[in-house]
Parts: C-alpha cells; structure tokens; sequence
C-alpha cells in the first residue's frame, strides 16, 4: 500500500485508478502505475519514493544508468521499467539495470536480449511492443508479425509476460486499446502495458495491467 500524502498528485492519480478499475469490475491492485521519471532530477524523484512510489519507467538506458543506483541504494523494493527503445548494443546493460523491458519489437533484440540474460544469469520480465495504430514513425512490431516476433522470443527463453503500445495521438485511443487486449488474449498473455498521463483511466478500464504516467505526477516538462 502507497503511503501517499494528502492531495498529493500520487494520490489523486492513485485514486483515479482506484475509480477506473471499480467501474470496470476489477481491482485496483491488478493495476501496477508506473511513474515515468525519464529527463526527471533526482531532486523531483525523492519526493514521490518518501511517499512509496516504487514503480519508475526510464526511456535511456545511459539515463538510467547515471541516476538510479543511487537512488537504489538508499530505497529497497524499486522496480525499474525500461519503456523507450532499446539499442542491441545496449540489451547487456539493460539485463543489468531493468526489471521490466516493455520495448521488445525485432528479432535482433530479441537474440541479444537472449545473450545478456544467458551470460549475466538475469531474466527481466519483458512486453512486446506493438506498433498498434501502424505508424512509421514509431516502435514496434507490426499487428501481421505479431505471432512470429512472439514465437521466437519464446524460443529464445524471453520471459514475455505481454504485450505494450502507443496509441495514435490526438485520437480516441479505446479502440486501440481494446485491440491490445484482444491481440494480447489470442497469444495467451495477461499482460497490458498501455495508458499514459492523458488516457491511463481508459487503460484501466480496458485492461491495463501497467500504466506509464508522467506529467500527471512530475508536472510538464520543460
């Protein structure tokens, strides 16, 4: 249970969760929030651990790896969620420092991904990332290659635990979410990494089983 302060913006985004998941008939607890402390000081991290806050997703693995030892050794129980693109060439560091790596999309990753947790005996649980909306500009492994991207990350000892997506923007983003599910339902996985500072309540309700905020709880940035 989160010792959150009073009308603190964990709390308040802790009870809109709450909200969410009663009106889809679920519990709040199946909900794991995620505080996206990517570009964000330790000084502006601090204050939401003293409040119980342990989950945190990161977008650079360099980032993550300047920030959060530190933190780690003074706070027991963080969970670190890598959720922006990862390099290959990074996958070894990743293993190390990540608990969580939401951004699985290719083949390559996947085998080096494989590699570092062989070698460093490690095994982050891992969501595949889909390029839900088919958009060029983002990450992810399309709908149609679903099915094999999964297979060979099976094959290769991948802990997948689901699967993760980034809406269009400036577009209702239920029906993409609800496609996750579905997508997610076929392939035997529960795992649900959707929803961000602008739409996470609908995550909820459509079955998020991890929700990214940022800007809710740090504020925008600059």
């Amino acid at each position: 249970m989160l010792r959150c302060e009073a009308s603190s913006p964990l709390t308040e985004i802790r009870a809109r969760i709450d909200r969410a998941a009663a009106l889809a008939g679920r519990k709040a607890d199946d909900v794991s929030l995620i505080a996206v402390s990517k570009t964000q000081p330790p000084a502006l991290i601090t204050p939401l651990l003293e409040q119980g806050q342990r989950g945190f997703g990161e977008n650079r693995v360099q980032e993550a790896q300047e920030k959060w030892p530190d933190l780690r050794f003074d706070t027991p129980g963080i969970a670190l969620h890598l959720i922006g693109q990862l390099q290959s060439n990074k996958a070894e560091d990743a293993v190390v420092l990540f608990d969580m790596i939401h951004s699985v999309d290719r083949a390559s990753l996947v085998t080096a991904l494989a590699r570092a947790m062989d070698k460093i005996g490690r095994r982050p649980d891992c969501f595949v990332q889909v390029n839900i909306g088919d958009e060029a500009q983002k990450g992810g492994v399309a709908t149609a290659d679903l099915g094999q991207l999964l297979g060979n990350a099976r094959s290769a000892g991948l802990p997948v635990m689901g699967l993760m997506c980034l809406p269009p923007a400036d577009i209702e983003p239920a029906p993409y979410f609800a496609l996750l599910a579905k997508l997610a339902r076929d392939h035997g996985l529960t795992g649900l990494s959707m929803g961000m500072s602008a739409d996470f309540e609908i995550a909820v309700m459509l079955g998020a089983t991890h929700v990214r905020v940022g800007s809710a709880l740090f504020g925008a940035r600059a």
